[in-house]
């Protein structure tokens, strides 16, 4: 039984699954943004000024030549304009559709200055990359294939970026994933409607299709092999474990049955081959301020939750989450309050029923405070969502002289560890960002820095 099956197990939110019908399911979960239609993406490509400087790229943190991929899409050359994007970013169909590109190269896109409309770059990523994953169509070769053997743990977008880099260089590359599909976030952690037909396992098969690549499945570091295992078989070693710990709320109540990690659900939903049969809430209250909220709170609402509550501890200019992703979740119904810290867990018979906050308020220099105001929501089901960190004893004695800041890994501009022979990359190491899009570039820097170290040793 999964974590958030458990948490709903003898609860009165248990007896409310199949709130809706798969197919009233179905149809909410239909596309967030669909498709480009080809004479759509043909008007919508005519719309780019080609800028020489191209502020767009010098935004996109895998540095995609955008003005050249869409001018490919403008003269009907979708296969050009595909391996101009994955030739920097491999996994650019999944990008195209998670990445918040409305504060990243549509941001920055000057059609923004007339017309306060960007490029829409993201659909038009989509547009050329879908085809060319779904056919499997190859657009990269190996070269000539070497004797060294790089082992990756951890199998979502910086490891897979990382493999294939590696692999294209002719090295021989192991992913140790603790999950039984790879993919990572892509394929457990993002919400369903924005990651339709598969693609997250498309994609993953696309990218093994160059070679030089094996993937190994639902084992665990520090129970299967170690970190030092791997560093005395293999000639470098890429982490890119991501953070599997869920902070917690340190409030009274906080174990009752009914407070549940968004993570953890977010995942059974991903995977159920029925939708209809997940246990949902009528009242839900999400706590956090970032993209996992939004997914988590929009879901439960298209799953049939009657009113779905997103609760942030400060203002609105601080939620990490896009003004994009705000308004997506406000026209889902899902209301939105902020300046709202979680003081207790309110629960009857060992279930949750409530949540009581604090008020905060800011002071002119931007300093948050309690003034002792609270209010209180009603709840059958909270879920946490305020981050993740990497857990203190995910490592044993196997890593000593790995350096730790700030709770993840510490790495150098090459994502080279504190470690001999060891690199790490994606949500697991300092300083990240925390999207797909960083956690590809990770993976293709540690890559093209392991190849250096291989051909100098």
């Amino acid at each position: 039984m999964s974590n958030s099956k458990k948490a709903f197990k003898n609860s009165s939110a248990n007896r409310r699954s199949g709130k809706l019908s798969e197919d009233q399911i179905k149809e909410n979960f239909t596309d967030m943004h669909p498709p480009l239609t080809p004479s759509q993406a043909y008007i919508e490509a005519c719309r780019c000024y080609f800028c020489y400087d191209a502020p767009c790229t010098a935004a996109c943190p895998t540095g995609i030549d955008i003005p050249e991929f869409i001018k490919r899409i403008q003269t009907g050359n979708l296969r050009g304009s595909a391996h101009k994007i994955l030739e920097q970013n491999i996994m650019g169909g999944m990008c195209a559709r998670v990445c918040p590109t409305e504060v990243l190269c549509e941001a920055a896109c000057v059609r923004n200055t007339h017309e306060h409309k960007p490029v829409a770059i993201g659909l038009l990523q989509r547009h050329a990359t879908d085809g060319i994953i779904e056919n499997k169509v190859p657009l990269f070769e190996r070269i000539a294939q070497t004797d060294k053997k790089i082992a990756v743990i951890g199998a979502g977008p910086a490891g897979l970026s990382c493999a294939h880099w590696l692999a294209s260089f002719g090295h021989n590359v192991t992913v140790f994933d603790k999950n039984k599909k790879a993919g990572g976030l892509n394929e457990y952690g993002i919400a369903a409607y924005k990651v339709l037909d598969d693609i997250a396992r498309k994609e993953v098969e696309y990218i093994l299709e160059i070679g030089g690549i094996e993937i190994k499945a639902e084992v665990h570091i520090g129970i299967d092999f170690t970190l030092d295992s791997l560093r005395d078989e293999y000639d470098a070693v890429f982490i890119a474990i991501g953070l599997p710990g869920v902070n917690r709320f340190k409030i009274p109540g906080e174990n009752v049955a009914g407070v549940m990690d968004a993570v953890n659900y977010i995942y059974d939903l991903r995977q159920a081959e029925r939708m209809s049969q997940l246990p949902v809430s009528d009242k839900v209250v999400v706590i956090g301020g970032g993209m996992t909220a939004i997914d988590i709170a929009v879901q439960s609402k298209k799953l049939g939750a009657s009113e779905v509550t997103i609760a942030y501890r400060r203002d609105k200019a601080h939620m990490k989450a896009s003004e994009h992703e705000q308004h997506y979740a406000q026209i889902n119904d899902v209301k939105l309050r902020f300046c709202s810290s979680p003081k207790r867990i309110i629960s009857r018979n060992g279930h949750v029923t409530g949540i009581e906050f604090d008020v905060s308020e800011a002071d002119s220099e931007g300093n948050f405070s309690n003034p002792g105001k609270t209010y209180q929501l009603e709840a059958d089901v909270v879920f946490k969502a305020i981050g993740q960190t990497l857990p203190s004893d995910q490592w044993g004695d196997s890593a000593n002289g790995l350096a730790i800041e700030n709770g993840r890994i510490a790495v150098n501009s090459d994502r080279k560890t504190s470690l001999d022979k060891v690199w790490a990359g994606g949500d697991c190491v300092f300083g990240g960002e925390d999207l797909t899009v960083s956690a590809v570039q990770d993976g293709k820097l540690a890559a093209q820095s392991i190849h250096a170290y291989l051909q100098s040793a």
